[in-house]
């Protein structure tokens, strides 16, 4: 497992990879202030705000659900980006599916002045840039390469790193088919295939055998997995090898994209619905 998650305390894992050339790029135009889009625990957020504080840069969360607004301070990924100086906009669910269109951005201006965009998730061709470095050469022993898949970004650096005998899967942490158009915008090899059938239900969809599982491999290997997307991943690759799916001798190499900030959040939830809580002394 490659431990992408020790990267750094608070820009973890993939987020790290995905924001160090748009932060330069933001720099290299002269900008002072970011915005970005999330949900309620998004690792997105939660980086970009901290990242802002630590290089300069003023930001904005355009945050999924009007009804957050009053709920900062009980949110634990809300309340450090607010900590870290991020300044939020809270928008419709309606609203927030226009987060790509050109004229809905452009109104930000109005209220933010000229600003750098980072989409949701930090996905774009300066964040596959940076996802591209997750792989070196000494990589090359590993015939297949394993991560989880949010908004493709990635996945896609995975592949284009990659080398010709290696075969990148990805475990997609939502449903439906989209990414596969997502990915083709952004990659350039062809040795790539989604395994869809580990989302436990969907976007931060999780159940009590995902929690238990989450526990044992904490207990079993002292790592912690979070629930939305990593957790996802390790089970289905887990599982697919008790299945016979890898030939025999294959070196698997499992990337680990962080997101554990996310678990203070999600054990709220749970603790909520009556579920099991994820064990983590993070």
């Amino acid at each position: 497992m490659r431990r992408e998650d020790l990267i750094h305390p608070f820009i973890s894992g993939n987020k790290f990879r995905k924001l160090k050339y748009n932060l330069l790029q933001a720099k290299l135009e002269n900008h002072d202030t970011l915005i970005t889009f999330g949900g309620a625990f998004s690792n997105h957020i939660a980086a970009t705000a901290f990242a802002g504080r630590e290089y300069g840069f003023k930001t904005v969360g355009i945050i999924r659900g009007e009804e957050l607004e009053s709920k900062i301070l009980i949110n634990p990924t809300l309340k450090f980006a607010q900590e870290c100086g991020m300044q939020f906009k809270f928008v419709t669910r309606e609203n927030y599916r226009h987060k790509a269109d050109v004229n809905f951005i452009e109104n930000f201006k109005l209220e933010f002045g000229n600003f750098y965009l980072i989409p949701e998730g930090g996905t774009n061709e300066f964040a596959v840039q940076g996802c591209q470095e997750i792989l070196s050469p000494k990589d090359s022993e590993y015939d297949f390469v394993c991560c989880s898949v949010g908004t493709a970004g990635t996945i896609s650096g995975l592949i284009n790193s990659s080398l010709p005998h290696q075969k990148v899967l990805g475990f997609p942490a939502l449903k439906g088919d989209f990414l596969n158009d997502e990915i083709c915008k952004f990659a350039r090899n062809q040795n790539w295939e989604l395994i869809t059938d580990y989302h436990f239900g969907g976007y931060g969809k999780v159940n009590a055998e995902l929690i238990t599982f989450i526990n044992k491999f904490y207990s079993d290997n002292q790592i912690p997995l979070d629930p939305i997307y990593t957790a996802k991943m390790v089970f289905g690759v887990l599982d697919l090898i008790n299945k016979n799916y890898f030939p025999e001798y294959s070196k698997i190499l499992l990337i680990h994209t962080g997101g554990i900030q996310g678990i203070a959040g999600m054990n709220i939830k749970l603790k909520n619905k009556h579920l099991p809580t994820i064990d983590t002394d993070v």
